[in-house]
């Protein structure tokens, strides 16, 4: 049996198929075209992953609050980042850094063979943990630090690496957990406007392409 889907995490009215329906094609006229990802982000009960009482907006193409001061992304630039982390292949593992409440992170569990997610509000921490056992997605290893250092005592690196949170400088010791020709998607705050990078790991050396403007809550140190 499918985990995702039960009737509660089908939903009904506004968090329904059809509504969901409507978002992928959204996502579609915007240029999303990877069919799996669609296919994802169409089945993820993105209902579940905030407040009751915004359930209702839950399938809109726009961030909604999670508290803690943190969001939930817009369901365009998750997919956008999932897309950006496909292009050249599926990769065998991703580290996010964010986890918040766990949606982008269940998206990515049903794409990559494992993923590695970092949250420093232990708040949220323990909701997504919670979150994402409750849709029996277990090829997702949690923990509860500071991002900026990447995943703690890894001798391996990953072959991407996805920030949901805005840094004004890229964290070497996170860029270090890359791969050979590894790449990291995240949003880059010039202090003008944030912009999409993907860096690419060449050798110890890091190649940045920009791509659209978004905006991000920004990368915090420490935990909370």
């Amino acid at each position: 049996m499918n985990p995702l889907s039960s009737h509660h995490i089908k939903g009904i009215g506004m968090t329904s198929q059809r509504t969901r329906d409507r978002l992928i094609d959204r996502l579609r006229q915007q240029g999303i075209h990877n069919e799996q990802v669609l296919e994802v982000i169409r089945n993820t009960p993105r209902h579940l992953f905030v407040d009751e009482a915004l359930s209702h907006r839950a399938y809109e193409d726009t961030a909604l609050p999670i508290g803690f001061g943190q969001t939930i992304s817009q369901p365009y630039i998750v997919a956008r980042m999932t897309q950006m982390i496909l292009a050249s292949g599926t990769p065998s593992s991703v580290l996010e850094i964010g986890t918040g409440c766990g949606y982008q992170t269940a998206v990515l569990a049903q794409l990559v063979p494992q993923v590695y997610s970092i949250e420093r509000i232990g708040a949220l921490y323990q909701q997504a943990k919670k979150r994402l056992a409750e849709l029996e997605l277990y090829n997702i290893e949690l923990r509860h630090t500071d991002g900026n250092g990447g995943w703690p005592n890894l001798n391996y690196r990953f072959d991407r690496i996805i920030m949901t949170a805005a840094c004004k400088e890229i964290p070497r010791k996170l860029a270090e957990q890359l791969n050979e020709q590894g790449q990291m998607v995240l949003p880059y705050d010039d202090s003008k406007e944030q912009v999409l990078l993907k860096i690419t790991r060449k050798n110890d050396d890091f190649e940045s392409e920009a791509f659209e403007k978004v905006s991000f809550v920004p990368l915090l140190p420490g935990v909370g």
